[in-house]
């Protein structure tokens, strides 16, 4: 009786050899493990950038003045751009998820406008008001745009890849010309362009900690993480699985408009890094929510990071606002993506 022949992919993993070079592959652990020290790196060598001389040389020599101006100004900055950059980047793949659309994102279905719309309407008629009411009020508004964009999606007789966008940017379109309009009335307009430009120069401490609360937000987006997954696929599928649809939309919806209003209440509109970001991750790691949020988060900070320095040293000691950087960099990374992937169709 001969003896049973081995298939060569059986035999490979008998193979000793073998199974050392496939355990010596680095896991998805570890390469998280490197973004998140890459971050990291990027966040020190934010410290250290900026018109004021802060060098590690003083700072270890116990200069009182360097050692004050890292606390007061470079660590919040610092952690304002890890805080918005992680945020904005899951909420807008939680908001592409909900519309199942990988063209979408706060910022083109008019959920920043409308937040801008609000804080505008705030400082017009309460203007001493607290930094507080204004988030609130923006939220408020923030829920509403989005809740409108949803509801005239709905309507729409088919869910055309492309009609889904350009019917969210005539939407943010139309808001953002209201907007103008009421600001250009009141002698505003300077104060809508800070509020419209993402920009880090003026985080101090004690002018960043609302961003706190979009990192309770992230954590609620990864909590939720399966049930968003569960989502995307549909209605219909939601609901053979026992999961109330609805209900995990105004979760999505909530958890969106609030990122969008504290981001853009404190440092501006981030423009595309919640479009860019979750393609990127989508590429990479597939449409998984729970696997895909901590690549996002650490794709968004490390984007954000790097605009920022980028702002800070292109015209030193100038500085140039890091929503200017983001739109150059995010437009030509996105037409990029969609070169690729008509590419790969054809």
């Amino acid at each position: 009786m001969s003896a049973p022949v081995l298939s060569r992919s059986a035999a490979a993993e008998q193979d000793p050899a073998v199974a050392v070079r496939r355990s010596k592959k680095p896991s998805e652990t570890t390469w998280l493990i490197a973004g998140t020290v890459l971050v990291g790196l990027l966040a020190v060598v934010s410290l250290f950038v900026g018109v004021s001389d802060v060098s590690l040389p003083r700072l270890l020599a116990g200069d009182p003045e360097a050692w004050d101006l890292v606390w007061i100004s470079r660590v919040p900055r610092t952690l304002a751009v890890i805080l918005a950059g992680t945020a904005v980047a899951v909420a807008g793949l939680i908001m592409q998820l909900m519309v199942r659309n990988r063209f979408v994102e706060p910022s083109t279905v008019g959920t920043v406008e409308s937040a801008t719309l609000g804080i505008l309407v705030v400082t017009v008629l309460l203007p001493a008001a607290p930094i507080m009411m204004k988030m609130g009020v923006a939220s408020v508004f923030a829920l509403g745009g989005t809740a409108l964009f949803l509801a005239v999606l709905g309507r729409l007789p088919a869910r055309n890849t492309l009609l889904v966008p350009i019917v969210g940017i005539m939407l943010g379109g139309v808001i953002g010309s209201v907007t103008t309009f009421f600001a250009y009335k009141y002698d505003l307009l300077q104060t809508l362009g800070n509020w419209m430009i993402g920009d880090f120069s003026g985080v101090l401490r004690g002018r960043y900690e609302l961003l706190w609360i979009v990192a309770a937000l992230t954590l609620a987006g990864y909590l939720a993480a399966d049930r968003f997954t569960v989502a995307g696929l549909g209605a219909d599928f939601t609901t053979n699985l026992g999961m109330n649809h609805k209900a995990i939309m105004r979760l999505g919806l909530v958890l969106v408009s609030l990122i969008s209003a504290v981001v853009v209440t404190t440092v501006g509109a981030v423009p595309f890094l919640g479009l860019i970001v979750p393609n990127i991750v989508s590429l990479l790691f597939g449409d998984n929510l729970r696997r895909a949020v901590p690549w996002t988060a650490l794709f968004g900070a490390g984007f954000v990071l790097v605009c920022d320095i980028i702002g800070r040293t292109i015209r030193f000691p100038y500085e140039v606002p890091v929503g200017m950087v983001m739109s150059v960099l995010g437009a030509t990374i996105f037409l990029a993506l969609l070169l690729r992937t008509r590419k790969r169709h054809a």
